[in-house]
């Protein structure tokens, strides 16, 4: 078996280009509003830019799709051949400074696609943490599987209560700075240090393996080494890609060939600025019938907890469950009922109270205030029950998710 976390050669931005332009913001970020897009365009210009290499879902149902997908992939050649990248091994420890003055610490590796599965009940010692519309999957492995480079915003989580990234941090200055600066958009600003000798950090990332270490946690010795907070879909979306090229690779190609490991920033669940944020539902095409329905339906279940509902500018509450998974899990499973027999229905999910607001008056949708899930008990969720509903949880506000900034080759 192969190593589950491998030691990536990361493309790093060279000094002379600019990396506040360079560096954007999640493509699955601020899908009901366009203009974050066309500010964030206007910004970046002619410059080099990690947006001119990723598709942003605000555009997915636009008639241009397979265009865009040829320049996105054109875009990355060019950027390789104009040596705008500069080759590093090793890990990359990663301090970012969000909008509100909290620091997050991360640690830039590669994992095993081998190893992860996200099916709702596996052995797979990465798992994902939410069910993954499998439908959302096309669109990106048509990006994927033509492209040469992968520039990550997946967020892995551990349950590390030791502090092995927090370690790494005390002893920072011993490190090479890769790179300094203030993201766009008001992302706050964030900081990279080189790694050169990983294998103790390694050995450290195995320890979570131990069985008496997983039996104290979750009572149970069921592996776990990683659960995907954010970009989840983009991790699959690799693993397909994967399970497509395997097919046709010799067995020392399957040894050797990029694709096999996906890029990530691994983050402790511990983390003291990691906090949990409710992602909303913003419900399109329905109307006051659509609300009675769900407050009728949650009604019968007998929660003890509420959540707040917006339309045409009256305010509702609906009945749910304490247990915010729970809740969670309810709201989900009975929209997916209605949606049914209601086609004209969307949902999009939305981050943040002001930004439902106003996706949801500017187009009379229904806004929904979702349960916020606490973090402490992810895990022992994901080893118990598998997956939570999609969707159910963000790490912090929007403008607070991974920038993309590191690349690195995958054909």
């Amino acid at each position: 078996m192969k190593d589950t976390v491998k030691i990536p050669k990361i493309l790093l931005l060279k000094a002379d280009v600019d990396k506040s332009k360079w560096s954007v913001i999640a493509c699955d970020q601020f899908t009901s509003q366009p203009d974050y897009w066309a500010k964030l365009d206007k910004f970046v210009g002619a410059a080099p830019s990690t947006l001119r290499i990723i598709f942003p879902e605000v555009y997915l149902e636009s008639k241009d799709k397979q265009e865009r997908i040829k320049v996105i992939n054109a875009n990355m050649r060019k950027y390789l051949q104009e040596g705008l990248l500069e080759e590093f091994e090793g890990f990359v420890l990663v301090e970012r400074n969000t909008s509100d003055g909290q620091k997050r610490l991360g640690l830039v590796i590669a994992v095993y696609l081998e190893d992860y599965e996200y099916t709702p009940q596996n052995n797979a010692l990465i798992k994902a943490t939410e069910k993954t519309v499998v439908e959302r999957l096309p669109a990106r492995i048509e990006v994927r599987k033509g492209a040469c480079l992968e520039s990550p915003h997946i967020m892995m989580l551990m349950d590390d209560r030791k502090g092995i990234i927090e370690n790494l941090y005390a002893t920072k200055e011993q490190f090479e700075l890769a790179y300094d600066f203030t993201l766009n958009m008001g992302g706050g600003s964030i900081k990279g240090y080189k790694i050169k000798d990983c294998k103790g950090i390694i050995d450290a990332l195995n320890g979570l393996l131990d069985k008496d270490t997983l039996k104290e946690k979750y009572g149970s010795d069921k592996p776990i080494l990683f659960a995907v907070g954010d970009g989840n879909h983009s991790l699959a979306t690799a693993k397909e890609c994967w399970n497509n090229i395997k097919k046709t690779l010799s067995k020392d190609e399957l040894d050797t060939h990029p694709a096999r490991y996906a890029l990530c920033e691994l983050v402790n669940l511990h983390d003291k600025s990691l906090q949990f944020q409710p992602i909303h539902r913003a419900v399109f095409g329905v109307g006051e019938e659509f609300v009675e329905y769900m407050a009728g339906e949650l009604a019968k279940l007998g929660g003890e907890s509420k959540v707040k509902v917006v339309y045409a500018d009256k305010t509702y509450y609906w009945q749910v469950s304490s247990n915010a998974s729970d809740a969670i899990a309810d709201l989900q499973q009975l929209m997916d009922e209605y949606n049914k027999s209601h086609k004209d229905m969307i949902i999009d999910y939305i981050h943040g109270d002001e930004h439902l607001l106003s996706v949801a008056k500017e187009k009379n949708a229904v806004a929904v205030f979702m349960p916020c899930l606490e973090k402490d008990g992810l895990f022992d969720y994901v080893v118990r029950r598998g997956v939570l509903p999609r969707k159910s949880f963000s790490m912090g506000h929007a403008e607070d998710k991974r920038y993309y900034l590191e690349c690195r080759v995958i054909m």
